[in-house]
């Protein structure tokens, strides 16, 4: 079990210090045991980049760095992040019967976008997809999406109760027809690799869960990956 923790903390150091341009950001200390709490908790790794990530991305935003970003700075992101995962793979009531929190512990979590915010950013990570020819086979249903998106973008500030909930629901909607749609075009031995990447990330709230909430959890998980794979936008408002 040290050594895991061991390698997951070093992983984490890895991803942290090409962000930070190749700056060593040594995760020692305190840094270590918070970082250790995250494999304790079952947050897997991508997890954790991608809170990363997202922190780095308003840190950009701020103008030029001034420092390296250290790990413990990341961590209401990284807690977030992990929260959404458990609810899109459905793992929640796994966790809470493991006794593992993806509580942010009180601190700040950056709020969300508005929904207009939200599908002008879609829209426009979708177009640029369109420019990729490794995703030509994708070009339809990325097409139909973002035509979609364009037209109900223009009133969606002004929309309101049941239309609102009615637009979400399609947004939720459209997002699972992109994911299907990749899917059944993607490569058999990459569709088993991110199996086997999402029963890895899903280890720790096995032993707690059917087999029917498993394959379930399982499936899911394996979308979240292939929407990775494929660099395909979260179509759903959250």
């Amino acid at each position: 079990m040290n050594d895991d923790r061991e390698t997951y903390c070093r992983d984490v150091e890895s991803y942290l210090c090409r962000k930070n341009d190749g700056h060593l950001v040594r995760i020692v200390g305190p840094a270590f045991e918070q970082v250790c709490g995250w494999a304790a908790r079952g947050v897997p790794l991508k997890v954790v980049c991608r809170g990363i990530d997202r922190y780095f991305e308003r840190y950009y935003a701020k103008g030029p760095r001034r420092r390296p970003v250290r790990i413990e700075f990341c961590e209401a992101d990284v807690l977030d992040v992990f929260d959404q995962w458990r609810r899109a793979v459905g793992v929640g009531a796994a966790a809470s019967a493991a006794g593992i929190s993806g509580d942010d512990g009180g601190k700040e979590v950056r709020p969300r976008a508005s929904l207009p915010a939200h599908l002008e950013r879609v829209v426009a990570r979708l177009t640029a997809l369109r420019a990729g020819d490794e995703r030509g086979w994708l070009d339809g249903a990325i097409d139909a999406s973002v035509r979609e998106l364009d037209a109900a973008r223009a009133g969606a500030k002004s929309l309101r109760g049941e239309r609102r909930e009615a637009l979400v629901t399609r947004l939720r909607e459209l997002d699972r027809r992109l994911v299907e749609a990749a899917r059944a075009g993607c490569d058999p031995a990459v569709v088993a690799r991110l199996r086997d990447e999402a029963d890895e990330q899903l280890g720790a709230f096995r032993p707690r869960m059917t087999e029917e909430a498993y394959r379930q959890s399982q499936q899911a998980c394996i979308d979240r990956l292939i929407r990775d794979y494929f660099k395909l936008p979260m179509i759903t408002f959250e």
